[in-house]
């Protein structure tokens, strides 16, 4: 698999194995069929594991240390989040702390290589409107206690979701220091979907740029918005839901990916690998026919700037 530039981290591979899957939050699976797909993950060449406590209430984490018992092979990294929200300051460091002892002990590990916020962090007078981490409280107590971490060797480095209020997102990531990473939506319809919990215009590719010019990691996650941009969803979902509005708008594409004769979800995987800034593409799959699916898709390469054209204009019309 091919290595790209991880900002700071250095180089990782293309391919990011995420929790979601794993953790069954993208339709059912097994914990034996979890743990084989992470295995099979390492050995096709994905190098960073991308958990956290939400995803099936702790079962990505510990999908991860039944599958390596705490050793992980030679070169795999592995990230875990905390969902902080807005507590007392004087709260924040023992929060943390306590998050990542519980995620490392799931793991079997001694510590993490990333460490992420995952919850938006707002302006400060949005704090009545959406749930989250104001800017303040990120600056006061959230920033110095996730340097405090990482100077003490129980984090590698720290990172941020870039799912939130653009401007608080784009602010945080021109600010020193700056994190190590972002998680930013990396998808051909530039959607959230159902993540989209503010009122400002969604602007992935901004934040993307932010990154990449403070040379930030970029992880895309998103890539296929949740199963909008497959065949189809593995769960019921309402007509109205935000993610089945990304499917029906997708029709074109899916229509565009039989006419080349690839899937829709390989073709839209290929888009995000495609898209400039993008370190690494996080994996939603939850067994080893859709890591395969995505593995081969990473395989074919890049995609043409005429078909990315094509798509944009399929979506877009």
């Amino acid at each position: 698999m091919r290595k790209r530039d991880f900002g700071s981290l250095g180089p990782v591979s293309a391919l990011t194995l995420g929790g979601g899957g794993i953790g069954q939050v993208w339709g059912p699976t097994t914990r034996e069929e979890s743990v084989a797909t992470v295995v099979e993950a390492v050995e096709s060449g994905i190098d960073f594991l991308d958990v956290a406590p939400g995803y099936g209430n702790g079962e990505a984490e510990l999908v991860v240390g039944e599958a390596f018992q705490g050793r992980l092979p030679q070169g795999v990294r592995v990230s875990t989040k905390c969902r902080l929200g807005s507590p007392d300051a004087s709260e924040v460091a023992g929060l943390l702390t306590q998050s990542l002892d519980e995620s490392l002990a799931r793991m079997k590990l001694d510590s993490v290589d990333l460490f992420f916020i995952h919850n938006m962090i707002i302006p400060d007078d949005a704090a009545d409107l959406y749930q989250g981490t104001p800017r303040s409280l990120f600056i006061q107590a959230v920033r110095p206690a996730l340097e405090d971490l990482r100077e003490r060797g129980r984090i590698g480095a720290w990172g941020i979701t870039g799912i939130g209020v653009p401007d608080a997102i784009i602010e945080t990531l021109r600010e020193d220091p700056p994190p190590a990473a972002v998680q930013a939506i990396s998808n051909l319809l530039d959607s959230p979907g159902a993540l989209k919990r503010y009122d400002a215009l969604a602007i992935p590719r901004a934040i993307i740029e932010t990154a990449a010019a403070r040379g930030v990691g970029v992880m895309g996650i998103r890539a296929v918005q949740a199963g909008a941009l497959t065949d189809a969803f593995d769960r019921d979902l309402p007509q109205d839901h935000a993610d089945m509005a990304d499917y029906l708008r997708s029709g074109p594409f899916r229509a565009l990916a039989r006419e080349v004769g690839e899937s829709p979800a390989s073709l839209a995987h290929r888009y995000a690998l495609t898209m400039q800034g993008v370190s690494t593409v996080v994996l939603g799959v939850k067994n080893r026919q859709e890591l395969q699916e995505c593995v081969e898709a990473e395989d074919k390469g890049l995609l043409p700037p005429d078909l990315m054209a094509r798509i944009d204009a399929s979506v877009r019309e």
